[in-house]
Parts: structure tokens; C-alpha cells; sequence
């Protein structure tokens, strides 16, 4: 397996990262979580990330309970074996509002404290090797978020820094703070990356090569629908159908930009693509996300420990050329929302 490090810091991480946002639910329970990060460690996988938030759908009950397993899970396995991902709750400002410290969060030095001081001790440990900002405060200035974030780092509770769901601008205006005030860096990106939805190739990737900022994809199977399982017809709208259905106008957004005629369309000659090439759809996806040269770790996830045999087989493997033009070819004969 090759190792890769993330952005200039000395986290050395497998291609493959295990994101853990739905552990808590009763689809995986603790015990099933369990068996999929054993599997996950076994295969090589040393790379793990959660956040304070999950699981997802997001809960005033439930958040939190997802790092607490992941702690509960951490205490079986030599600590420094593992490079640990998290995540400080967005501002209340953004794209929602997270069911967590009522509501009110912020990307400021308050919020920054008390989320490190809940996510360390729910994960019983004393430090976390890659803390990100799970999206961006539009209010608070970068430089007083980069602050908090610095403090933590010269604490030694936090090794490196990340953002996430972040845009060129917002990334490079961090980046340009931390290099004049000398305050920690933004060493990743965790951004939604797929064959579904390829945004990421403009001026962030740019940005990513010449900074050297590492992206960490989330999402290589673009919901789900890489899969194949959309395109069947007893199951055209799986788990997003309670968002197409949906009062809010935003949740039925994020289901149809996900699911819809064109990006089925284009699953379906993806498919084709993988049967010609003796590959498996999840894996020819995943290996997709990770094929390039500024991404250090691609998340997946699952659901049951046999879910991960796809994913796992694209640790070490690099699409062919004639795979990539192919998919290619259908990325621009069919345009659809999600880019």
C-alpha cells in the first residue's frame, strides 16, 4: 500500500479513509460499527473520521454518540496506530442549523473550545491527529476561527488543522491569514468529489496542486447512486426519498440534485463502463476520487461489514487510461446540476 501525506504535515494516511457518520443509528449499531472499523484496520485502513455532529440525520439526541463509539472502539487499538479525523459543528449561520449547543454555534474561539473539549473526551483520547471546520462561518472573521484553531495546536489537543465543504476563496483567504499572522494552516479540504459531481476540477484543484492542500473526497459514490442500485427500479429513490418528498425546499434540493434523470443516466453508462472492465461499479468510483495528484485519502462508508469489499479493493488500484477517457466522455455528452 502507498501512504500519502496530507497537505505539508506528517500525517501519513492509507489512500482509503473510513468516515463513520451514520454509526449510531440502528443501521450500524455499535456492535455492527465495530466489526466494519475492525474490518476497515485489518485491510490497512488507518485513517478514521467523525465529528461532533454525527451520526446524520443530524439530532439534539443522538450528536455526539458517533465519536463516543469511535472512543469506545479506539481504546482496542494501539492509539498512535491511527490517524483520527473530527470536526467543530459549523456556524448556525450556514447551510443549516446543527442540533448542537442549542443551535447557537459559531466557528469562534468559544464554540472551538468547548466542541475539542466534548469531541476529546467522547473519544477518550488526549489529542486528535486532524481537526476540520465542518463548513465555514460567513460572519466570524478567518482570523480570529485560525486563532482558536493555532491555540489548540500549540496545546498539543490538535495536530493538524482542516477545513471542509469550503470554497477557492474561503480556502485561499485562510491560507493567506495563517501565513501573515503565523497561526496553523489549513493542511486538508474534505469537499464532495465523484464521478457525479467533478466541481472540485476548478479553481480548488488549482489551488489544492499549488498550495499543496490535500483534498479528502467525500462522497465517491455520489450518495449512493454509483452503485447502480438507483437505476433499478424498485428502488428509484432509496434513502433520499424522504427528501423528495420533503417540506423543505432545501432537502428536496440535495435529494434531486443527486437523484435525477440525468445523473441516472449517466450511472447507467458509468455501469457499462465497470462491466467492460472486469470492475466492480463501487470500486472503478472509488478509485476514480482517489486517481489524483492532490488527493491524500478518499472516505467511504458502510453500513454492514461486507459493504467495504468493493471500496477496500480500490486501496491500491489505478484506473487505466482508456477507463478514464471513457468516463470522460460521459461526463461531457451528459450535464446535469450536480456539475
Amino acid at each position: 500500500m502507498q501512504f500519502r501525506y496530507i497537505g505539508k504535515s506528517g500525517l501519513r494516511v492509507s489512500p482509503i479513509c473510513l468516515g463513520t457518520m451514520t454509526f449510531g443509528t440502528q443501521t450500524p449499531d455499535e456492535k455492527v460499527a465495530f466489526k466494519i472499523m475492525d474490518k476497515a484496520y485489518d485491510a490497512g485502513v488507518n485513517f478514521f473520521d467523525t465529528a461532533e455532529l454525527y451520526p446524520v440525520p443530524p439530532s439534539a439526541k443522538l450528536a455526539g454518540l458517533t465519536e463516543e463509539i469511535v472512543g469506545r472502539w479506539l481504546k482496542t487499538k494501539p492509539r498512535d496506530s491511527i490517524i483520527l479525523a473530527s470536526k467543530v459543528a459549523g456556524a448556525a449561520n450556514g447551510w443549516f442549523v446543527p442540533p448542537i449547543r442549542h443551535g447557537l454555534t459559531a466557528i469562534d474561539s468559544f464554540h472551538i473550545e468547548r466542541a475539542i473539549e466534548g469531541s476529546l473526551k467522547r473519544l477518550q483520547t488526549d489529542y486528535i491527529d486532524l481537526y476540520q471546520m465542518h463548513w465555514p462561518d460567513t460572519v466570524v472573521p478567518i482570523e480570529e476561527s485560525l486563532k482558536a484553531f493555532d491555540r489548540l495546536v500549540q496545546s498539543g489537543k490538535v495536530r493538524y488543522i482542516g477545513t471542509s465543504n469550503d470554497t477557492a476563496y474561503g480556502t485561499s483567504k485562510a491560507l493567506m491569514t495563517s501565513e501573515f499572522k503565523g497561526y496553523a494552516r489549513f493542511e486538508s479540504i474534505q469537499n464532495n468529489f465523484s464521478l457525479l459531481n467533478r466541481r472540485f476540477l476548478d479553481e480548488l484543484s488549482t489551488l489544492c496542486e499549488k498550495e499543496h492542500v490535500s483534498l479528502l473526497p467525500y462522497s465517491p459514490l455520489g450518495g449512493g447512486v454509483l452503485s447502480g442500485k438507483y437505476n433499478q427500479p424498485t428502488n428509484a429513490q432509496g434513502r433520499f426519498s424522504a427528501y423528495m418528498n420533503a417540506s423543505d425546499s432545501r432537502q428536496r434540493l440535495m435529494a434531486q440534485r443527486f437523484v435525477n434523470d440525468k445523473t441516472l443516466a449517466s450511472t447507467q453508462k458509468y455501469l457499462k463502463i465497470a462491466h467492460d472492465a472486469g470492475l466492480d461499479p463501487v470500486t472503478m468510483a472509488t478509485a476514480w476520487s482517489k486517481q489524483f495528484s492532490f488527493v491524500a485519502s478518499t472516505i467511504i462508508g458502510a453500513t454492514e461489514p461486507h459493504q467495504l469489499d468493493a471500496s477496500l479493493a480500490a486501496m491500491d488500484l489505478e484506473l487505466s487510461e482508456e477507463v478514464l477517457q471513457a468516463c470522460d466522455k460521459v461526463h461531457q455528452e451528459i450535464l446535469y446540476p450536480m456539475g
